[in-house]
């Protein structure tokens, strides 16, 4: 038997469960909003408003376009756009032609998406046209057969269109010569206008969704979830969100990348709430975020604790030129939210800041801070309905934990993944008898609040991304003057967590570190790279020459 004693802590309006959950997918409930408002505004992008009517006859054509050039049910397509009306378009598209959609981060480097591609065998790559060189270079490496490039000026409105010149276009590399067997997104809409939804069945336990994730080892897994669990999540979030926000009206801000589970389920939630979405493309554009905020009016805002410190920074919002009084409340996740940055923008804003927890494996079975109850600090919040959360102990993960213990936090959930894409070793290792074993370190108080102290794992998370210690340690070794390496996770007040390297160079050798920054900038992404590195004569180790990454972060 769980004991649930953060249902008591729930407020009146928020029911303890929503069961039973119906057996649709979230395009029955667009089809459905379609019915009972056309002309209700789905997408604001850029002063560009678009109603669920055009948007489903637009998911109509892209979807058609996807069965006409072959794409069949249970296909992977992978998307490498930003937060864009394409990146919407596409991915409920792709789920009319029964196509598993697989968003995946535009910025990876060449390395990082051949093996994001041939992890999941996607034979389909939607593309913005800056990154369309990059996948052409490893195509020859992967099952692509597919490529499918779209301009980011296409959705625009058309005073910023015109804009869009032929120079801003080849210098921001936006501007690309199709090869002959490629396909552009325009052509192919323009092909299919009008077209109806492809006669594909889908049910509520079809697979929908491949998100990366680096789960308890490190390597980069795609976790699969059911139509049926992004609804469920979807509702159970919805549901939160009513006890402060209104249905139909509220606009909520889409700034977290859409490869983010964060970011994809803020989609999911627009479509159940009938939220309009004002997508943002670019999170660390601020000024682009700000300018959306002023224009749109949004009443919610989902972010890292990063972005919060960057809006708290900014020189406009210094100087008392940024109204943010339209946000009803916000959300921090990915990293830990600092006491005084939560203060500070609820000072701003007059709504409210709130922490959650959540992660790409529980396909956002979330826990979050209540909105109007009593707030604790330090603490994630309270488990969503229909989300079970338990403190187990660290070494069999098997017996459940009093109040005020320290454990491992495990959660169940009627949505979390079916597991990772074709790695069955790997899934049994993360699920156990429904439960998802996070390998953070937490306790529960008696009231049902829970709180985060550690983690069991080596994982970095600079602004809410993932990074793993040993990838970031085989880049550096392999520059010519390092001899040994290690890299580890140490706080850091912007980021909430920074990557730092300690190095040892080999005997006569010498780099500097901006040298070796560069290094890892030609392999790496750029929140890999370290913000830190610090030279050492020799790294501590165990007796059997085990680098002990605790006394270096100690």
């Amino acid at each position: 038997m769980i004991s649930r004693p953060w249902l008591n802590q729930y407020e009146p309006n928020l029911p303890h469960t929503l069961q039973p959950y119906p057996d649709e997918t979230l395009l029955d409930v667009m089809r459905a909003t379609v019915s009972q408002r056309p002309d209700h505004t789905a997408l604001i992008f850029k002063g560009m408003r678009m109603s669920y009517a055009r948007l489903e006859e637009l998911t109509n054509a892209f979807g058609a376009a996807l069965v006409a050039q072959g794409v069949a049910k249970g296909d992977r397509v992978a998307l490498l756009l930003p937060n864009s009306p394409q990146s919407v378009i596409a991915q409920l598209g792709a789920w009319k032609a029964g196509a598993i959609v697989s968003p995946i981060n535009p910025l990876y480097t060449a390395h990082e998406l051949e093996h994001a591609l041939n992890e999941i065998g996607a034979e389909t790559v939607v593309v913005l046209t800056s990154f369309y060189e990059k996948v052409k270079s490893l195509q020859p490496r992967t099952d692509v057969r597919r490529v499918i490039a779209t301009n980011i000026k296409e959705y625009l409105p058309a005073h910023l269109r015109l804009l869009f010149t032929l120079a801003k276009e080849k210098k921001e590399g936006h501007r690309v010569k199709l090869h002959p067997e490629d396909l552009a997104w325009q052509d192919l809409m323009r092909q299919y206008a009008g077209a109806a939804r492809p006669a594909i069945a889908l049910a509520g336990a079809d697979p929908a969704i491949l998100l990366f994730s680096g789960g308890t080892t490190g390597t980069p897994k795609a976790a699969l979830g059911t139509h049926r669990g992004l609804l469920m999540a979807a509702m159970q979030l919805h549901a939160y969100g009513s006890t402060v926000l209104d249905d139909w009206n509220d606009i909520i801000t889409v700034v977290m990348p859409m490869f983010h589970v964060y970011g994809n389920m803020a989609l999911n939630t627009s479509l159940v709430s009938r939220w309009p979405m004002a997508l943002v493309p670019n999170p660390r554009d601020i000024d682009d975020l700000i300018a959306t905020i002023a224009k749109v009016k949004p009443a919610v805002l989902h972010g890292v604790p990063t972005l919060f410190i960057a809006l708290l920074n900014h020189p406009k919002v210094q100087a008392g030129k940024a109204d943010f009084k339209s946000l009803k409340v916000c959300y921090a996740a990915a990293a830990p939210l600092l006491a005084e940055t939560k203060r500070q923008f609820e000072g701003l804003t007059g709504g409210s800041l709130l922490e959650a927890y959540a992660m790409t494996e529980t396909m956002l079975a979330a826990v979050v801070c209540p909105a109007h109850g009593v707030h604790k600090p330090g603490s994630i919040g309270l488990p969503l309905p229909d989300v079970d959360v338990r403190i187990v102990d660290i070494d069999t993960g098997e017996q459940t934990l009093p109040p005020g213990e320290m454990g491992e936090i495990v959660v169940s959930a009627p949505q979390i993944m079916v597991g990772y894409w074709q790695r069955p070793d790997e899934t049994a290792a993360m699920i156990r008898d429904g439960w998802v074993y996070t390998g953070d370190l937490g306790y529960m108080d008696e009231d049902g609040y829970f709180f985060i102290v550690d983690r069991k794992k080596d994982l970095i998370k600079p602004a809410g991304f993932q990074v793993w210690p040993r990838e970031v340690e085989e880049v550096i070794a392999m520059h010519p003057a390092v001899s040994e390496v290690s890299v580890a996770g140490v706080p850091d007040e912007y980021q909430g967590e920074a990557v730092k390297a300690w190095v040892v160079l080999r005997a006569g050798k010498e780099v500097t570190s901006d040298e070796l920054r560069a290094f890892c900038r030609e392999h790496l992404t750029g929140y890999k790279v370290p913000k830190y590195v610090e030279f050492r004569d020799s790294l501590p180790k165990t007796m059997v020459g085990k680098v002990l990454r605790r006394a270096l972060t100690a």
